[in-house]
């Protein structure tokens, strides 16, 4: 039996280059939940891809219907993030663990990040999907921070490499890898740095996201050789 691999891309623009890469692989276009996706072979694997759409609910909710529904045996992520420390744009960078750096009840007296049934939830990427990412060489790893806002104010960012040790800020992994530790799926994300995450940063994600480069897509085929 081929084993499935799903994979959440938010970004219209993030899902564009994958698909055009999945046509030379004879990739069936469909809908999931009125969502784009496609699904094709790939030696022993099953691949299916969605578009989630931005932010912590569509991401989830997608991995949680790849999981449930699609019967995924391992998730992957890939997009753009911005920048908080350590890395430059243009690098690419697979998530170590990833944490929630919006999730705020301090007003009742909560650390920033804590939930009332635990600790800061810190979720962790599957160490052997990330070795083997890893191995391909030419990619850095870090903790990647996540919120449902587009970070571009430098103070935020300074809070958030402070508090949590981020390296790189998105809107979607760990909400992906909440779900996946709950399912108990392994989970993997890799991402392009498109800005610093700063003031300057709406502009600077605008010009890269825009370009639909192909080069997270040809990393995924290439990795899909090592699972």
């Amino acid at each position: 039996m081929k084993k499935t691999v799903g994979i959440v891309f938010a970004d219209e623009m993030e899902y564009k280059p994958f698909e055009k890469a999945a046509e030379g692989f004879g990739a069936v276009k469909d809908t999931f939940f009125s969502k784009n996706c496609l699904s094709f072979n790939f030696e022993d694997l099953r691949i299916i891809a969605v578009e989630s759409g931005i932010g912590k609910v569509n991401a989830a909710f997608a991995a949680a219907g790849l999981i449930l529904k699609k019967n995924a045996d391992i998730i992957l992520n890939a997009g753009l993030s911005g920048a908080v420390s350590r890395l430059c744009r243009g690098d690419i960078v697979a998530g170590e663990s990833f944490i929630e750096c919006d999730f705020d009840l301090t007003a009742i007296g909560y650390e920033l990040g804590a939930k009332p049934d635990g600790d800061i939830s810190l979720h962790k990427a599957d160490e052997e999907l990330l070795k083997k990412l890893l191995s391909l060489g030419g990619i850095k790893s870090g903790r990647f921070g996540t919120g449902d806002i587009f970070l571009s104010d430098s103070e935020k960012k300074k809070l958030f490499k402070e508090k949590f040790g981020v390296c790189a800020f998105d809107m979607e992994t760990a909400a992906i890898a909440c779900v996946c530790d709950k399912c108990g799926v392994p989970f993997l994300s890799v991402r392009k740095i498109s800005d610093d995450a700063d003031d300057s940063s709406g502009e600077d994600y605008r010009e890269m996201n825009s370009k639909a480069e192909s080069h997270l897509s040809d990393i995924l085929i290439t990795y899909f050789k090592l699972i």
